[in-house]
Formats: structure tokens, C-alpha cells, sequence
């Protein structure tokens, strides 16, 4: 795991990069959370999308709503990037 700080318009943002799984479920993204947090001091989390496991983009799992309630919880803004030309969208 590679955190990077980038610091632009008065705002500081941890910037994780990883080939490995970062987050695979609810704990593991909590252990991010406070990872980065203590290492950094930001608030503000961008992770590549490479980062996290497959099923948090399908929706029918939850872990998406499960995660990201965690860091509501936590006053943490979160962002992910990465390329999603390759992401199913089901009707």
C-alpha cells in the first residue's frame, strides 16, 4: 500500500494506491479508515479501484452501503478511481 498526501485548494486528501485487496469487507475498510487517518491525518480517502474487492460494485451484496455507512460514521469522505469501463450494469 502506497498513501501519497495531496494537498490542493486548502484540502488535504490520502491518496491510496494498492495491487493488493485494501477492502474486502466491513472490517477491513475500517482498518483503512484508521490506517490512513493515524498515518496521515486526512479525513479525505481516494483508493484505486484495483484496491477494493469486486463485490462491493454489485449492489444486490450490500457491502457498498455497508462501507461507505462506515465512513459516514467516521467523517471520512471517500473516492474511488480508477477505470470502470469494465463495470456490468444490470437492469
Amino acid at each position: 500500500m502506497k498513501t501519497e498526501v495531496i494537498k490542493k485548494n486548502n484540502m488535504e486528501i490520502a491518496v491510496v494506491s494498492s495491487d493488493e485487496l485494501l477492502i474486502t469487507d466491513v472490517r477491513s475498510a475500517l482498518d483503512l479508515i484508521m490506517t490512513v487517518q493515524y498515518e496521515t491525518g486526512c479525513t479525505n480517502i481516494a483508493v484505486n479501484k484495483e484496491a477494493i474487492v469486486n463485490d462491493f460494485f454489485v449492489l444486490s451484496t450490500c457491502l457498498a452501503g455497508e462501507i461507505l455507512q462506515k465512513f459516514i460514521n467516521y467523517g471520512v469522505r471517500f473516492a474511488i478511481y480508477g477505470d470502470f469501463s469494465n463495470i456490468q450494469v444490470s437492469r
